[in-house]
């Protein structure tokens, strides 16, 4: 190596230190330790894009606390804006708050670097990188919860109250449709295509399992199941049971058409135990608050039945559809 003219001696500069050679990298991704709901990826070959990884239960159980958690705000702002929500300002503060609990739980998570819970909608905040699209829409529906929380009154009929539900409702249902969207892009054209169902059973699923939560917000306020109205409501909620049961049947059937071992003995036994969970015991109980006087504790095991069904079915779902994509990327080979 010869010398400058200076006298001394050059020194070659990396390449990876000017930026120059090496392509732009994301954030680095545990292959060990599956992330949350519908970030978590598999890494792929290069030109391939990476298909999501199944999650491990913990994740599973924060996705559906925050779907929860949207579903209750969803609820609970539509009531609202159609001016048919009960009366009292704690009657809206409990249900918002404890929703507001659900959505917050993966945030928190993500923040105190937990194993496999490192990012939260596709941010990684321990990291102090940037926020997501999804995340920024996440955050978004915070703004009309807020609004809410300082608005609602007595009989809660003021306009402004009224139109920050509804905010909060359409906020919602978008950052839910949108997290579902963004998981579908990830998969592989097969997949793609068994899940063509999957918003619309997200959205039913966030209102059933909302309901149940809402339901126990008002009945723990009473120390009982608040008479008026109770067997509307609990039509409305065995309606929404059997709505997203259909839903899910024509999921699960177009997988089975796709691969085969999602109804083998062990995808049988996660679906008939999740259905137990989520439509058998929740039904019961409905059923028997509205013939007895059994109150609070009935609805809450309803509300935790659903919870821990829902989350049976999430990870039993999702990790079909992991395996149809690896069998797809398999099947054409490198």
């Amino acid at each position: 190596m010869g010398m400058a003219r200076d006298g001394r001696k050059p020194v070659a500069r990396s390449d990876r230190a000017s930026g120059r050679g090496f392509p732009p990298t994301g954030e680095p991704f545990d292959v060990m330790q599956p992330s949350s709901d519908t970030q978590a990826c598999i890494p792929a070959p290069a030109g391939e894009r990476p298909y999501p990884a199944p999650p491990a239960y913990p994740a599973s159980l924060l996705r559906v606390l925050a779907l929860s958690g949207h579903g209750l705000w969803m609820l609970l702002g539509l009531a609202l804006a159609l001016g048919i929500y009960r009366g009292g300002r704690s009657e809206a503060l409990l249900p918002l708050a404890l929703g507001a609990v659900f959505v917050s739980t993966g945030l928190l998570a993500a923040c105190l670097h937990l194993p496999g819970l490192s990012e939260w909608h596709g941010w990684y905040p321990a990291r102090r990188s940037r926020p997501t699209r999804e995340a920024l829409l996440v955050l978004a529906a915070y703004l009309p919860m807020l609004a809410v929380g300082g608005l609602v009154r007595g009989d809660n009929t003021f306009w402004a109250t009224r139109a920050a539900g509804a905010a909060l409702a359409l906020c919602s249902a978008a950052s839910l449709i949108y997290s579902v969207n963004r998981y579908r892009k990830r998969l592989s054209a097969g997949a793609l295509r068994c899940s063509a169902q999957l918003p619309i059973s997200r959205i039913v699923a966030a209102w059933y399992a909302g309901g149940l939560w809402m339901w126990l917000c008002l009945a723990a306020q009473d120390g009982a199941v608040h008479p008026a109205g109770t067997r509307p409501w609990i039509m409305v909620l065995l309606m929404l049971a059997l709505l997203l049961g259909l839903i899910e049947g024509l999921r699960w059937q177009a997988l089975g058409q796709a691969d085969t071992r999602s109804t083998g003995s062990r995808g049988r036994t996660d679906r008939f135990v999740a259905a137990l969970f989520t439509y058998a015991v929740p039904s019961l109980a409905l059923l028997v608050v509205d013939l007895s006087d059994a109150g609070v504790p009935l609805v809450a095991l309803a509300a935790v039945s659903c919870l821990l069904g829902r989350t049976i079915e999430h990870r039993a779902y999702e990790g079909v559809l992991a395996r149809l994509c690896r069998a797809e990327r398999a099947g054409r080979g490198p």
